[in-house]
């Protein structure tokens, strides 16, 4: 096998790996753990307070998240010139875009080839749609098949679907009788809805996770009024170990949101522990749990109600047995080093060819 130089361009909202919530950042450290157990030379553009595995190369002091001194815009700029400038430099064979849309004008600058890995949201915005339709030539890795459906005139090499460590999750055989939302706590991602099931199933809810900037008027009128710490507990955003605990004791995990999303990294955390998920059908949901196996894929409010009462037929050591088999960090490296080498085999025989 040759081994291969390869740069990964991390966000800088977070560190990498986060703290807390940052799950693009998290997708880039298992990423290099898989990569640099592979035998890889790995580099990381990420903040400088960052701890992946391989080389850490930054310019940016910290999480921008927690920086209201450092104004993102131009500190996001900062960052991806210099790890473009930086993968000529160094002599990578690839860098690996996970930054959004920002880096896809200069990919053309640069000798490295740039690959793109779509995390979905930003195929929401408008400016991030006219920002890949422009450069829409250019190498992408979808997280999902689904995913392909918001974009599907890019040049899509792949899809490779993200992975977790497995061994940050314990496997639970008996869990406890609560249900568990663990995400952005508002309405895009159903939190509210959460709360409804969780009613009429008679269950206690606990929900997990940061406000959303945009949807704070949201959770004080429709969130906040239905928290009373008994039958509706909020604990804020939790870190590796919380989450772990959280899920593996959860009788099932709720993900009831409104928007179609590419991959849903929680989803692979739950069914690690065991625990089955309760999920729309919209965007990768499908893809992600099987339903009847891993979980119960629905439609509507009252099909998650009635699915939580089947939960019991499902393994849980089954579940586990198949986030091992589909989700682990080390089947996401291997499916990148696939991409990657069809992007430089690619460039070769176009090379070749002039």
């Amino acid at each position: 096998m040759t081994k291969l130089r390869i740069g990964l361009l991390a966000p800088v909202a977070h560190r990498t790996p986060p703290d807390k919530y940052g799950p693009w950042e998290l997708v880039v450290a298992n990423l290099a753990q898989g990569l640099v157990e592979l035998g890889h030379d790995v580099v990381v553009f990420a903040t400088a307070d960052s701890r992946p595995a391989g080389r850490l190369v930054a310019v940016v002091p910290g999480p921008l998240s927690e920086r209201p001194d450092l104004p993102p815009r131009p500190y996001e700029l900062i960052h991806i010139g210099h790890a473009l400038a930086a993968a000529d430099a160094l002599g990578l064979d690839l860098l690996h875009n996970h930054h959004n849309y920002l880096p896809l004008p200069f990919a053309g600058l640069i000798r490295t080839p740039v690959l793109t890995t779509l995390h979905g949201a930003a195929l929401l915005e408008p400016d991030a749609r006219a920002a890949y339709r422009r450069f829409r030539h250019l190498p992408y890795v979808s997280i999902s098949d689904a995913e392909r459906a918001g974009a599907p005139e890019l040049n899509y090499v792949a899809t490779v679907y993200n992975g977790i460590r497995l061994d940050a999750f314990t496997p639970v055989e008996t869990p406890g009788e609560d249900l568990v939302f663990l995400g952005r706590v508002g309405r895009v991602k159903g939190a509210d809805l959460a709360i409804e099931v969780a009613r009429r199933s008679g269950r206690r809810l606990i929900l997990a996770g940061p406000v959303p900037e945009g949807e704070r008027e949201f959770f004080e009128t429709r969130i906040r009024p239905a928290i009373d710490g008994r039958t509706v507990e909020y604990v804020g955003e939790v870190g590796p170990k919380e989450r772990d605990v959280l899920l593996g004791r959860a009788y099932a995990l709720l993900h009831l949101v409104r928007a179609p999303e590419p991959f849903g990294l929680v989803l692979a955390e739950a069914q690690a522990t065991g625990t089955p998920v309760v999920g729309f059908r919209r965007g990768a949901v499908p893809e992600v749990v099987e339903d009847g196996v891993t979980g119960f894929v629905v439609d509507t409010v009252d099909e998650a109600v009635r699915a939580l009462e089947r939960i019991p037929v499902l393994d849980r050591r089954l579940i586990r047995r198949r986030a091992e088999a589909r989700f682990s960090y080390r089947a996401m490296a291997e499916g990148y080093v696939a991409a990657y080498r069809t992007v430089l085999d690619r460039q070769s025989r176009e090379a070749a060819g002039r």
